[in-house]
């Protein structure tokens, strides 16, 4: 019947009766998109990031950074990055940063550039999480960012970055049982 007036109201009425569900905001936003309404799809996501209470928020946050890119509006989709970032500082949301950065590669005429790009987020997450003193996030940061190198970096890149990697560290400890007995007890920990 394509009465999509009436759909857009039904959205706003359901809107105004529960602010927080995310995945209305997604759907209506959605609708605007395959409707080919740009600005609205984007007004749509814009008001839906600006709600003070959202009942899964990094759903919403993927589905605008996706709609972007998906766009090609690549300056938008790091602003909406940068944004997330000042709300969060999640190893997840770096990566996923980071692996944006790297997946322009392949549309980029200039490998170096989109390189540089990536290892800027990177340093920028790992000097993030090591303020922090986020280890363990860190160290999944770091694995990613090996993995990225061992792709797309040279060996002065990677032998860099292996002088970061955390490392097993092996602590011995000495341990009394009930009979008196005393054994050494070993402990393995990563240290980053």
């Amino acid at each position: 019947m394509r009465e999509f007036d009436r759909c857009r109201k039904l959205y706003q009425k359901f809107l105004e009766f529960n602010p927080a569900n995310v995945y209305a905001w997604i759907k209506y936003a959605e609708l605007e998109q395959l409707l080919e309404e740009e600005e609205l799809c984007r007004a749509v996501f814009e008001l839906a990031v600006s709600q003070p209470l959202l009942d899964m928020p990094e759903l919403l946050w993927k589905a605008y950074i996706d709609y972007e890119f998906g766009e090609g509006q690549y300056d938008n989709t790091r602003e909406l990055y940068e944004r997330l970032l000042q709300r969060t500082k999640h190893v997840k949301v770096w990566i996923s940063y980071a692996d944006m950065e790297a997946s322009l590669g392949e549309f980029e005429s200039e490998q170096a550039t989109f390189r540089d790009r990536t290892r800027a987020v990177y340093k920028r997450a790992e000097q993030a999480l090591k303020e922090a003193q986020l280890t363990e996030e860190r160290a999944l940061l770091l694995e990613s960012w090996r993995d990225f190198e061992k792709a797309h970096g040279d060996e002065e890149a990677q032998a860099s970055l292996r002088s970061k990697m955390p490392r097993k560290i092996k602590k011995r400890r000495k341990v009394t049982n009930d009979d008196g007995v005393t054994k050494e007890k070993r402990k393995k920990k990563k240290e980053c």
